[in-house]
């Protein structure tokens, strides 16, 4: 892939890199931050993103709800909502419908979930859906880790 994969990070997975910088995920933040990959948001995505990081059980203050915030969006491809939403396959979990549409549209390389609805979408999704530790080892060495 000569350019950085788009990516579609679900609420999950983007919480976990932003929330836990010590955590599994602490390496996806710096893919981003590196531009080894580029993620994709929209208005639906983006605001579930910030209605998560303001659940209780983080105990994040407002000011740094935004800290974390502008350590992602700067860094992301804001894409458009097409007239017509385009089809996409069910999925048992109905909410995760939004990351499915935003792939598409966007054109993304790797759907990147830990949610289990969304992962059994793969091979019948045209985008790979994958986990992060999966799109990780995909960048390869150097590419987004810590050391």
């Amino acid at each position: 892939m000569k350019h950085p994969p788009r990516v579609v990070l679900d609420t999950n997975v983007a919480v976990s890199a932003l929330v836990f910088r010590d955590g599994a995920l602490a390496s996806l933040r710096l893919a981003w931050q590196s531009s080894s990959v580029v993620p994709l948001v929209d208005r639906a995505t983006a605001g579930e993103l910030v209605r998560v990081l303001a659940y209780p059980k983080f105990r994040l203050t407002e000011a740094e709800r935004e800290t974390l915030l502008a350590d992602y969006l700067p860094w992301c491809r804001v894409v458009a909502p097409p007239r017509r939403p385009p089809a996409v396959p069910a999925c048992k979990d109905a909410d995760d419908a939004v990351f499915l549409r935003l792939a598409v549209t966007g054109k993304a390389d790797y759907l990147v979930t830990g949610d289990r609805a969304l992962a059994d979408l793969e091979g019948r999704f045209a985008c790979p859906i994958v986990s992060a530790a999966e799109l990780l080892r995909l960048l390869g060495p150097g590419r987004g880790r810590s050391g």
